[in-house]
């Protein structure tokens, strides 16, 4: 997305309202204000013990479990935000832009490093990479996150996604997976009406 290796970290916060349990709403509509919605792969770490300034060392300890899920980002409000240097809210922190696979709990799961996460769009592949070349380990992003907030359960970390992050529309399916944990597939819907 633009950056360097080990660039310092930023992160930015979804609300609630932003998780979709595909499991139970396979339709995520198209969000208003806008004409350029990204879909980005991510891998989600769902945090089960809460921890201010964890170490790198103890903050596997700190893991509920593991899932996939989308980053979807209003493109054209985010580019308006950087250029002004404003906030990303409105680009990210929208109704639904946070569509979550089930979380399986780590002891459940056998999630290896170079396991492969990729995304496609109507059965084509457009996000397609394994998680150990994410620039910032697991433990280092919940380490780095834990100096500025108190984690706790229940939180989701988005740990960043994969080159290949581009446009979907109305009617797209997308699929995302990652190993053995269970995909993350959902419909782009209509846009919402009153």
């Amino acid at each position: 997305m633009g950056h360097s290796d080990r660039d310092p970290p930023f992160f930015f916060q979804k609300p609630s309202d932003a998780i979709v349990d595909t499991t139970i709403q396979t339709t995520v509509p198209y969000p208003p204000m806008t004409n350029d919605v990204h879909h980005e792969a991510e891998l989600v770490v769902a945090i089960g013990k809460q921890g201010l300034g964890i170490t790198q060392k103890d903050a596997m300890q700190h893991i509920y479990g593991y899932a996939i899920g989308a980053d979807l980002t209003r493109r054209d409000l985010q580019s308006q935000a950087k250029k002004q240097g404003r906030p990303w809210a409105v680009a990210k922190g929208f109704d639904y832009s946070a569509p979550c696979g089930p979380i399986v709990p780590k002891d459940e799961i056998d999630l290896q490093n170079d396991a492969k996460i990729s995304l496609s769009v109507n059965g084509e592949m457009k996000q397609n990479s394994t998680i150990d070349h994410m620039i910032w380990s697991i433990p280092e992003m919940i380490s780095i996150l834990s100096q500025y907030f108190r984690l706790k359960p229940g939180d989701l970390i988005f740990t960043g996604t994969p080159a290949g992050v581009g446009a979907i529309n109305v009617g797209d399916e997308i699929k995302i997976e990652c190993g053995d944990l269970p995909p993350c597939v959902f419909t782009v819907g209509d846009p919402e009406k009153e």
